[in-house]
């Protein structure tokens, strides 16, 4: 403590030579008595063996880390056009002609008190650094003749604020063109709108099969059938889903996976099908009607990171340029070699609800054929006399076909989330300033 008080009688003394005049030298009996909180803390860590937290053990018993800290709670509101680090270099191998860290219109201030901020209020308000420090990390500290600055680090124990990267969020990826670093998100929730659709045996390459239950001669009687000619208008439905807490970490990312699940909310359909019963002998042609229900979604989206803009932090957070790989102290993993940005804590990604509808591919409809296929041969609909109404005319009411043991894999690629809208970070609503 002695130490931390001298260095700040120092520091003012250097910075404010009018106010030195006044001050009195104490002794060292006397500094012993004094206690205080020095502005800048100096401190020195021996590296060991450590294991990151996915597992991996780095022996760092050959580095020391030296802090040199401000220990003060810094209110910052920025603006930075362009952050282009570690351009061409020793990382061209994971991806040529690119940046370790390439992001464009990085925006950093206050959280916003309430989802229907202005571009005026987000102005006015700065993001908080609690405790920033300046971080080397030395190879062979003990050796004068062999020591060597291995990284180095810009850091805070925390930042408090809204992040955001681009310009705007639309369907045209901006912001982030290459990342390199760490960062985990929240378990986020959102719900799609499927786009209305039909579905054919052209989209599928499927025959529906099934039976149906009816008379010939007031005998009861049970047939199979088969249809390749069927063009079934499905509904638009809501599905919602959660996406699991994500890792993002590597050296020069340009898209995220991000994995979940969900359901699917009851899916109508109707439209002419005709089918072959008896081997053929027999037409089937019917305007079938029912509903899907009960699906089970295991999601995967491939998101291009230029599709994430806005991130709330309230956690420590980095930028570092290292010559090898280094476990820094109190950090998740490992940074590679080359720049590194990371957030340590669990990053807010809001609302994961897409903007616009999602449409239901062919791989997904080929998915659910075996289901109902399965439902309309167990369970035969009733269509009344075989070689009368059932076979000539009228309607065929398949009603609710249940899915609920069925589970699709349902990818999804680039979607704009709400959750990543924002406002600019300018008076007068300008779009970057």
């Amino acid at each position: 403590m002695k130490t931390k008080l001298l260095l700040s009688i120092l520091l003012a003394t250097a910075v404010t030579p009018a106010i030195a005049k006044s001050l009195q030298s104490l002794s060292d009996q006397e500094l012993s008595a004094v206690s205080g909180q020095a502005l800048l803390t100096l401190q020195y860590l021996q590296g060991t063996s450590q294991t990151d937290s996915t597992g991996t053990t780095y022996n760092q018993s050959n580095i020391g880390f030296y802090k040199l800290g401000l220990e003060a709670v810094m209110e910052l509101n920025a603006n930075i056009n362009k952050l282009a680090l570690g351009c061409g270099g020793v990382n061209n191998s994971v991806r040529a002609s690119s940046c370790d860290i390439d992001i464009d219109n990085i925006s950093l201030s206050g959280l916003p008190e309430n989802a229907n901020y202005t571009s005026d209020e987000r102005a006015a308000t700065s993001a908080k650094i609690t405790n920033p420090f300046l971080q080397f990390a030395i190879k062979n500290p003990n050796s004068a003749a062999t020591r060597e600055v291995v990284g180095f680090r810009v850091s805070a124990e925390k930042i408090s604020g809204l992040m955001t990267l681009g310009t705007e969020n639309s369907a045209t990826p901006n912001g982030i063109n290459t990342f390199s670093g760490y960062m985990k998100t929240k378990t986020a929730s959102g719900t799609a709108v499927t786009s209305q659709r039909t579905m054919t045996y052209g989209d599928t390459g499927l025959e529906i099969k099934g039976k149906v239950k009816g008379t010939i001669l007031g005998i009861p009687t049970t047939l199979d059938y088969t249809s390749d000619n069927y063009s079934l208008t499905l509904s638009s439905t809501s599905a919602p889903f959660t996406i699991n807490s994500t890792v993002v970490s590597g050296t020069r990312l340009k898209d995220v996976v991000l994995k979940g699940s969900g359901t699917v909310g009851q899916i109508d359909f109707s439209g002419p099908l005709t089918a072959d019963v008896l081997g053929g002998l027999l037409p089937l042609q019917k305007n079938v009607t029912g509903n899907i229900t009960g699906l089970k979604t295991d999601i995967t989206v491939n998101q291009n990171l230029g599709l994430i803009h806005a991130l709330y932090l309230n956690n420590p957070a980095s930028l570092s340029l290292q010559s090898q790989k280094i476990l820094w102290p109190s950090a998740a993993v490992a940074a590679n070699q080359g720049w590194w940005l990371a957030m340590e804590d669990e990053v807010e990604l809001g609302s994961l609800s897409p903007t616009t509808q999602v449409a239901i591919t062919n791989e997904v409809l080929k998915q659910t054929i075996a289901g109902i296929n399965k439902d309309l041969t167990d369970n035969p609909r009733d269509c009344g006399r075989i070689l009368g109404s059932c076979v000539f005319s009228g309607d065929l009411a398949v009603g609710n076909i249940p899915m609920n043991t069925t589970t699709l894999d349902f990818p999804l690629t680039n979607l704009t989330l709400q959750g990543q809208n924002f406002r600019s970070n300018c008076f007068g609503g300008m779009k970057f300033c």
